[in-house]
């Protein structure tokens, strides 16, 4: 999803805000289903009931390791009283809370994670968080098919890249070095390891044995590589085949490569230019660059 995205529940305009890498919905526009003047007060007069404070603390004790459970008994002890107010400022600065946060300036307000703004939804109006709920899903759905949509098209380019790198293979390294027919795919098998290790830091083989499941599924190490390392894998596929053209040292090359493996990989995922929907666990992945020589 992006930065900041709006749902639309019965002509009302909800803001979306991703922090943290956890999604926030804006509880500042779903309290103007109730009253659109005065939604801060709306906020508050949920905040002050029990179920409220228990819910919050809750989530909170589940979700944040630094929360302050001592002022959440405070506020739970005081709650439900006709004399109790409760600001969503207020219980941020005393709880030290990670699942509300308020925003200034414009675009700002009050902002929940995702859970308990469904939970704000539904002390607001049963309906209207079904609605929410409906919006939001069909919001993912879309987010979701745009990945999708986006990763099978850098994994064409891959593949396109993968002929021009083979070509190399083909025109430059097997004349040169009188390669028997029958052998000739040890070669490419070779250079296609040299992206891997540069790239993912394990060679097709050691990925294979590692996830034997996913193997039975004819699935392999680009299958399920990130959108990010397949646009980086498209590059160094193209690098190659030109520094192979330029009869540079296998040794040479993959120091090369992996360099910039690492630089395009801290650039785009830094800024984010391209999400990452699939992602193999780290733990995975085996160094094997002493083996190459």
């Amino acid at each position: 999803m992006m930065d900041r995205a709006k749902l639309n529940v019965n002509e009302l305009e909800i803001v979306l805000f991703k922090r943290n890498e956890k999604e926030y919905i804006s509880l500042t526009d779903m309290a103007k289903f109730r009253d659109s003047e005065r939604s801060d007060y709306i906020i508050q007069n949920w905040m002050r009931t029990r179920n409220t404070i228990e819910f919050l603390g809750l989530w909170e004790v589940l979700n944040n390791p630094d929360f302050n459970s001592i002022e959440f008994d405070g506020f739970r002890n005081e709650s439900g009283s006709n004399s109790f107010t409760l600001t969503p400022k207020k219980w941020i600065q005393a709880t030290n809370s990670v699942g509300i946060f308020s925003k200034s300036g414009r675009n700002g307000g009050t902002f929940a994670h995702k859970d308990i703004a469904f939970e704000f939804a539904s002390w607001l109006s049963p309906t209207f968080k079904l609605y929410l709920i409906t919006e939001y899903q069909r919001l993912k759905e879309i987010e979701t098919n745009q990945y999708n949509l986006e990763w099978n098209v850098k994994r064409i380019l891959s593949k396109t890249n993968y002929h021009i790198h083979t070509d190399a293979v083909k025109n430059y390294i097997l004349p040169a070095k009188n390669y028997e027919k029958d052998k000739e795919w040890i070669v490419y098998a070779e250079e296609a390891d040299l992206l891997n290790v540069a790239l993912f830091n394990c060679t097709a083989k050691d990925w294979r044995d590692a996830n034997p499941e996913l193997v039975n599924n004819s699935m392999n190490i680009r299958d399920v590589a990130s959108i990010n390392e397949l646009a980086i894998l498209s590059n160094l596929e193209t690098i190659n085949a030109q520094m192979i053209k330029e009869k540079l040292e296998k040794k040479e090359r993959f120091y090369k490569l992996k360099e910039i493996a690492r630089y395009q990989l801290l650039v785009i995922n830094e800024k984010d230019f391209i999400k990452a929907i699939k992602k193999l666990n780290d733990s995975i992945y085996i160094d094997k660059t002493k083996k190459l020589k």
